[in-house]
């Protein structure tokens, strides 16, 4: 896949069609973020069809996801704060620090996976109950987070890590980095889950053995000698200015799934008090929904970024505002059909997780609530790429924060002492028409009509 060196066009991106460049690299990613979801998607399904104890069981997997995605900020705030300003340094043919920040990111994301994991392995139990688990569902919950978190490293490695690879021209050698996992992962889940009897455990070691190899496939790319930019000791010596842009730029990844763990935890929590276990299960199987609808928008938005990046940086304006058009319109016609789909259709969808006569009962009218306002969620993907892709991280933040911590959070935790169970769903649509439009309008205002 990357024995060859890269021809000059794969890597110069500011030749040819926009749209087509973007699309080259916006399809193999979306296939590699589909194929990286199924390590947890096809968890869940094996999971929650687990004779008797199904919905027990994947509502305790359910209470994992914010210790999943508070790894993923922290693989963000490394991943895609380096990505952008390694995508610019090479536009302005600054190799040696395009080197230093390739260096640095791999060398943050190691350090902090060992914190991670020691923070989270210690405090698991009580925190598992903070966020919402009942004495039914602890025991799934810790069984399936005592070994998915031996899986940290690995994890950081592949989300922090795979985005160089395609911003240096191999989109598709990075999309092999999940295929390989994923492929595995769909191996290994029913020989430990059924055939090994390990129920949820077999499900998180799975997992932890998939992440690995892709970890060790990533690897292999970035030392290989064929690479320009490989891997060296003396890149991976931090350097602070350094970080602080990595941070400085990240930070905005980051934020986004640090607010999606908070919103997770306090759905969790909410839905705990008015609805039960059984609405902790529901709102686990509408996140799995909304993770592989939105993919194709997250695909377009993060294959958009270094191009516009690289673009930015080689002083060509007009390239910039061609592709910000393109991704925006393609995103709001996918999401716009994906939502009539949803809203026709939503047993179909949650009969993939449960065969729960009430939770499909219970989960349509969720579904249908929560999907509402899907077409807007596209405007703040292609705001926030934008802002990130150019480098501009307060606004990204800024935008990040509105939507998920000052619209959401208070959402969930009012609108349920008027509407129920019915409120905590609301919450989602609510948020993503006020701060998707805001996000993208003042994008296109302070970023698009500028350039020049």
């Amino acid at each position: 896949m990357y024995h060859h060196a890269a021809a000059p066009q794969q890597k110069d991106f500011s030749q040819g069609k926009i749209w087509r460049i973007i699309t080259e690299q916006a399809v193999p990613l979306t296939i590699a973020q589909l194929i990286h979801l199924l390590y947890n998607v096809v968890d869940r399904i094996y999971i929650g069809h687990l004779p008797e104890v199904g919905s027990l069981a994947l509502t305790g997997v359910g209470l994992t996801f914010p210790f999943s995605t508070l790894i993923l900020a922290f693989a963000n705030l490394f991943g895609t704060g380096g990505t952008p300003l390694f995508s610019i340094a090479r536009g302005a043919g600054l190799e040696e620090r395009a080197k230093q920040i390739l260096g640095n990111v791999f060398t943050l994301s190691v350090a902090s996976s060992v914190v991670i994991f020691g923070l989270c392995f210690y405090f698991r139990v009580p925190v598992l109950y903070l966020f919402g688990a009942s004495d039914a569902t602890i025991g799934y919950a810790e069984s399936y987070l005592r070994v998915y978190l031996y899986g940290v490293l690995f994890s950081m490695i592949v989300t922090g890590m795979n985005g160089f690879i395609s911003a240096l021209g191999f989109p598709r050698t990075a999309m092999w980095t999940t295929v390989i996992g994923a492929v595995l992962n769909l191996i290994l889940d029913p020989i430990f889950i059924f055939g090994l009897n390990m129920g949820v455990q077999g499900a998180a070691a799975a997992t932890v053995i998939s992440q690995g190899v892709s970890a060790l496939w990533i690897m292999r790319f970035l030392l290989g000698k064929q690479n320009e930019y490989r891997l060296t000791l003396a890149h991976m010596r931090v350097k602070a200015g350094l970080v602080k842009e990595i941070l400085g730029l990240g930070v905005t990844g980051f934020m986004q799934q640090f607010t999606n763990c908070l919103v997770q935890i306090v759905c969790n929590v909410t839905l705990q008090t008015w609805g039960g276990d059984v609405y902790v299960g529901i709102m686990t199987i509408i996140n799995s929904i909304r993770e592989i609808a939105s993919l194709p928008v997250s695909g377009l938005s993060s294959g958009a970024q270094p191009v516009l990046g690289y673009n930015y940086g080689a002083g060509k304006p007009h390239r910039v505002k061609e592709g910000i058009r393109f991704m925006s319109i393609a995103g709001v016609v996918y999401t716009a059909a994906m939502w009539l789909v949803i809203l026709l259709f939503p047993a179909v969808f949650i009969r993939i997780f449960s065969n729960d006569a009430q939770t499909i009962a219970l989960g349509v009218r969720a579904t249908r609530i929560y999907f509402m306002g899907f077409v807007f969620m596209s405007l703040q993907f292609m705001g926030q790429s934008t802002f990130v892709g150019l480098g501009k991280a307060k606004r990204a933040v800024f935008f990040s924060i509105l939507r998920k911590v000052v619209i959401v959070v208070p959402l969930t935790l009012l609108l349920p002492l008027f509407l129920g169970t019915d409120g905590v769903f609301l919450a989602e649509p609510v948020s993503n028409l006020a701060g998707g439009l805001a996000c993208f309008v003042t994008m296109w205002v302070t970023v698009y009509r500028k350039l020049e």
